[in-house]
């Protein structure tokens, strides 16, 4: 499968606000950090990373030391599943079951391996390289990846067999939408001012 949203592990609630394959691979493109998600017998695990989405094998790299939780899962479970996601502005309303937030994620399902051929596990670190540092080239501003260095890292392929993606943005002049990071401050701004009598004192 080449995507989309015809597996029900990947079926949505709200169409409407389902991302075309368009964005979702531009989306995976564009984020820094992804979620890989394996199990173990019945104890589910997250491991957050760096990764890189090929287009041409329609699959995900992405890498971790040679040993370690994830590739004993791996190994154990080929089943995976990925995401990546931003939040936006919080969006409040009249009332609190309305209140919001905008947001844009990529949730995808596949199978999971273990890279064994040394072309291939070169080939996925020099993806992310060149994601992770377009501007500085092998052989010019770094020594490029040797032998020794692949022995020393496991390299992952997810292969994507379907995935979704999911957005919902506002206008900018929604009503007292605001970011995050932003809560103290309103929160400070919406406090009323002490009476002069209950001030702290100057130093």
């Amino acid at each position: 499968m080449s995507g989309g949203n015809l597996d029900e592990r990947t079926k949505l609630r709200r169409n409407d606000r389902a991302a075309d394959e368009d964005w979702i691979r531009e989306f995976l493109h564009e984020s820094a950090v992804g979620v890989l998600a394996t199990v173990h017998g019945d104890q589910p695990f997250v491991n957050s990373n760096i990764f890189v989405y090929d287009e041409d094998r329609h699959a995900i790299y992405l890498h971790t030391a040679r040993t370690g939780r994830t590739r004993d899962n791996v190994e154990a479970f080929a089943k995976a599943a990925f995401t990546v996601y931003e939040t936006g502005r919080l969006l409040p309303a009249d009332e609190a079951l309305e209140f919001s937030i905008e947001y844009g994620g990529v949730v995808v399902f596949g199978a999971a391996t273990v890279v064994e051929d040394p072309e291939e596990a070169e080939f996925g670190l020099q993806l992310l390289l060149d994601k992770y540092a377009p501007h500085l080239k092998p052989g010019r501003d770094y020594r490029p990846i040797t032998a020794g260095e692949l022995k020393r890292t496991s390299v992952f392929r997810l292969d994507i067999e379907s995935w979704s993606g999911k957005r919902k943005y506002e206008k900018a002049d929604f009503p007292g939408a605001y970011l995050y990071e932003e809560r103290e401050r309103l929160a400070a701004e919406s406090r009323p001012a002490l009476p002069p009598h209950r001030q702290a004192p100057s130093p």
